[in-house]
């Protein structure tokens, strides 16, 4: 099991985010706890995997295609 375990200002460095922002905005909504990071012994320190935050980081987002649907079923595409 070959996985980086980094703290929050280690990852900080790595991303360019400040380690503040990591805990309290990106924890539990962008990265997520058994996944992007975990809490070795059930304790208070945290450790970010770098694997899968990078591959978290290079995803690729796909923008829905506007479209309103119309009364009789088709759409109107905005």
């Amino acid at each position: 099991m070959n996985r980086t375990l980094l703290t929050a200002s280690e990852l900080a460095n790595r991303i360019h985010f400040s380690s503040t922002y990591i805990n309290h905005a990106l924890k539990d909504t962008i990265f997520l706890q058994g996944q992007h990071y975990i809490r070795p012994f059930g304790g208070r320190k945290i450790f970010y995997i770098w694997e899968e935050i990078e591959k978290e980081m290079f995803k690729t987002t796909v923008r829905p295609m506007m479209a309103i649907p119309m009364a009789k079923g088709g759409i109107c595409r905005g």
